[in-house]
């Protein structure tokens, strides 16, 4: 008989570790669908509360989960799976399983599926729509080559979209935003979306229902600095880089079996 791996080797990679306990794993999958504060979690899994943050607390240590303050109440957090760290994790865990199992991470590029009569229409919320809303149309219609509608409204839009933003479209992805007017959410109403995210706690509590499936991604405001220069640019390069992250990640969702069948006559 050979000699025994060791203890250390033996060991499950960390994500499967933390992955495999069923309350952590049932956070993970509901967090998904998108981002969600303490006490919704609470409902959605059926736990208790303190059960539900001592595992949380797990995952964030681990790094599967990030959590931040949301502007609406400061008392509340957001809790937001890292895509881009979990799909490191998986495929260190492959690659200590066997080398041939080894792949490098990234992001689902799946074309989407051309329907028979019309495309899948995404609507982006935030309050100004001056940064993050139309930051997200424009890379998700960037992104899928135009095959899905993709359309961005503010609770409380701006005059006009943030200079910073027309700016860093141009200059990371090649998108010309000049000129784009900014639009009141209230005037879409009425209008069928499958699927409406709102990128900030404000919005998220105000913005009107429109009877499609609701995602929310907890994101920081970019432009509430007054820094017109590098540092105030720089705000808005993450944040650009933060949302592309988050639409390589909802392509595939928007290409499930029942999503294309909801978009058919």
């Amino acid at each position: 008989m050979g000699p025994r791996p060791s203890d250390a080797a033996a060991a499950p990679p960390e994500f499967v570790r933390l992955a495999a306990h069923p309350l952590r794993w049932r956070l993970l999958t509901e967090l998904g669908g998108g981002d969600f504060r303490v006490r919704e979690l609470v409902e959605r899994v059926g736990e208790p509360q303190n059960l539900v943050s001592y595992h949380l607390r797990l995952l964030r240590d681990g790094g599967l989960v990030t959590a931040r303050r949301s502007s609406f109440d400061g008392r509340d957090s957001y809790y937001r799976l890292d895509l881009e760290r979990c799909a490191e994790a998986l495929a260190a865990s492959g690659a200590a399983l066997h080398p041939a199992l080894c792949q490098a991470p990234s992001a689902p590029r799946r074309p989407l599926v051309r329907v028979r009569a019309r495309r899948v229409a995404v609507l982006f919320v935030c309050t100004g729509n001056s940064a993050r809303s139309p930051i997200a149309e424009a890379l998700l219609r960037h992104r899928t080559a135009g095959r899905v509608t993709a359309a961005s409204a503010g609770t409380r839009p701006k005059p006009q979209v943030h200079p910073h933003a027309v700016r860093v479209l141009l200059e990371s992805f090649g998108i010309d935003l000049s000129g784009r007017p900014t639009q009141q959410v209230d005037d879409l109403v009425g209008r069928r979306f499958d699927h409406v995210i709102t990128l900030c706690d404000r919005a998220r509590e105000v913005c009107p229902e429109f009877g499609s499936r609701r995602v929310h991604w907890s994101m920081a405001d970019p432009g509430t600095s007054a820094d017109t220069g590098p540092s105030g640019y720089a705000a808005f390069q993450r944040a650009a880089a933060d949302v592309d992250a988050r639409i390589r990640y909802l392509m595939p969702v928007l290409n499930t079996p029942e999503n294309v069948a909801r978009s058919e006559p």
